[in-house]
């Protein structure tokens, strides 16, 4: 390909609604272009970068069994309605309704679509196991579509559904996504870790994400460098905090005056905040209060809550709910004397439980308790781990601290065992003669959010620099003057033979100066740049520059070829 025939229109400065790396750069180096919020149009660089992503999710995929197939993007409402997920998914889903007014949607998923086919084919244990996958877009009307690729409307996705007899069949199908994804990401060129993950709107018990690190990355994981625990701090297990036992005092109230934050009420108190109770209100969508009570220095993990409570959603309450059903004030709320109050759920982490003479609100304003014994002076409905881990933790595997990092997730696998066989009737007649529902597992990789990823990971202040094996061309060869015919011979001969040994090149023919070819090669992130200039024609030298470590150095023309090679298997 000639850079004057590509289709990559370069900006030099970066457009104001580009909030993170990966959206200015693909946006100033012509990967992308915007066609309306959370939708873009992948220009060619992008869709060569899309193409080798999904050659590398292709081969992994057919390696462990997989069969690609095709779907449709509009699903009809009666699948959705069978599982229950078409009045609860919410308002992502992309609704529609054709000329004789019935209802479909553009898929966000295909756990309806596919356990709806299966179940139409299979019968019998001898078809199973199955691995069914497709590559395709995907629709999701986020509230606030940003970052570009990042959280878009409209997505590229690989997602593949196993389906298996029994869950030892699940596990070894789990087995060989998990460790797809691990080659997958590898070959990416990636940095990343595998963590454990609560598995959200798709349903299941047991989940992994696979996150590429990087500062930007909206999900915060945990890991121990003393173990190979990982997880999203979602998910992240926490022991109870075991506190020194002290003799209970008579509970009292404080006079407290403008004191609404643990900050504030603490130092009003001269206690620390690992001695007070942080009491949050939330609202569910049932119209319930839900009570969470943590340790003054700890926070919510609002994730574990709403799994503990087992509704679809909850939202802080406002100040009018606060007022009516809990009769408090934002800033003093309480559980004393509010257990087995009609509408209210109090659901207290397992470390406040082993508190002993802490401070909590009084549920009346500038007045707090001091001397709160949680097992004598409140009775939570719910008891559980319901903590965001924090750095330095312990590690629940093996007591070491914890670290934290922030990360992208760009694949998922669950396991959904039987949610939506059950629901969707999907069954087998297993080799007893019996009827059971099928085993399911789904598993996810975001082929453009992959792609985003990369470029968050792989930047420097000159613009990308992708990882060899997604790289949109792997070599640029530059003429330094357009209009000497030595030089322009010379790197029209080189041209050539890189594409005859199958390097992926661009030949610079574009009659611009030497900096704006320069600057245009870096910007887009070719990892390696082929000059030919006075340094050619003189000492018989070519020159190659690294784009990952900015290294130069000089081939002759009869080694060049090995030289470039040789760059290209090592990067």
């Amino acid at each position: 390909m000639r850079v004057s025939r590509l289709f990559a229109p370069t900006l030099r400065e970066t457009p104001a609604e580009a909030e993170i790396i990966s959206h200015q750069l693909m946006l100033r180096a012509g990967f992308i272009r915007k066609a309306a919020g959370g939708i873009y149009s992948y220009l060619p660089l992008a869709w060569r970068v899309l193409k080798k992503i999904e050659t590398i999710v292709r081969e992994e995929m057919d390696a462990k069994g997989g069969q690609e197939l095709a779907m449709p993007v509009i699903q009809p409402a009666e699948m959705w309605q069978e599982t229950g997920r078409w009045s609860v998914y919410g308002e992502e889903m992309f609704r529609l309704k054709d000329r004789h007014n019935r209802n479909f949607c553009l898929g966000p998923t295909h756990e309806e679509m596919i356990t709806t086919l299966v179940r139409g084919e299979v019968r019998s244990y001898r078809q199973l196991p199955l691995l069914l996958y497709q590559i395709q877009n995907k629709y999701r009307d986020e509230i606030r579509p940003r970052f570009g690729l990042m959280r878009g409307r409209e997505f590229i996705m690989k997602d593949l559904y196993s389906f298996d007899r029994d869950e030892a069949g699940l596990d070894q199908s789990y087995k060989k996504m998990y460790d797809a994804y691990t080659r997958i990401f590898t070959r990416c060129g990636l940095t990343f870790r595998a963590v454990e993950a609560d598995s959200g709107a798709i349903g299941g018990s047991g989940s992994h994400e696979f996150m590429v690190l990087a500062e930007s990355g909206e999900a915060a994981i945990s890991y121990c460098g003393s173990c190979d625990y990982a997880a999203n701090v979602e998910k992240a297990e926490l022991q109870p905090v075991q506190a020194q036992a002290e003799e209970c005092l008579p509970l009292t109230e404080k006079a407290t005056p403008g004191t609404k934050s643990i900050a504030d009420v603490s130092q009003y108190l001269g206690v620390g905040p690992e001695r007070t109770i942080k009491t949050l209100a939330y609202r569910t969508d049932t119209g319930s209060v839900v009570l969470a009570l943590v340790r003054g220095d700890h926070e919510v993990n609002e994730i574990k809550l709403l799994n503990q409570v087992g509704c679809l959603q909850l939202d802080m309450a406002n100040d009018e709910a606060i007022a009516g059903i809990l009769q408090s004030h934002a800033g003093y709320i309480g559980p004393v004397g509010l257990d087995g109050s009609e509408n209210v759920i109090i659901v207290a982490d397992a470390t406040v439980m082993n508190m002993y003479n802490a401070v909590c609100g009084a549920n009346k304003r500038d007045l707090h308790y001091s001397n709160v014994n949680p097992s004598r002076d409140f009775k939570p409905a719910i008891i559980a781990d319901i903590r965001l881990i924090q750095a330095n933790d312990p590690c629940p595997r093996c007591g070491e601290p914890v670290k934290t990092a922030r990360g992208i997730e760009v694949g998922q696998v669950f396991k959904l065992f039987t949610k939506y066989s059950t629901a969707l009737q999907a069954t087998f007649i297993g080799e007893d003669g019996k009827e059971r529902p099928i085993v399911m597992g789904c598993y996810g990789v975001g082929v453009s959010r992959t792609m985003a990823a990369a470029v968050e990971q792989n930047y420097d202040q000159h613009g990308i620099i992708w990882p060899v094996p997604i790289a949109p061309y792997q070599a640029v060869v530059i003429p330094v003057s357009s209009k000497d015919e030595a030089q322009t011979a010379w790197a029209e001969k080189i041209y050539g033979e890189l594409c005859a040994q199958g390097v992926e090149a661009l030949l610079d023919d574009r009659n611009e100066r030497p900096g704006v070819k320069f600057k245009d090669a870096d910007l887009i992130g070719y990892p390696l740049k082929v000059t030919i200039g006075p340094k050619t024609i003189s000492e018989n030298l070519i020159e190659v520059k690294v784009r990952r470590t900015g290294e130069t150095l000089y081939f002759s023309p009869e080694d060049y070829l090995e030289g470039i090679r040789e760059l290209l298997a090592k990067l």
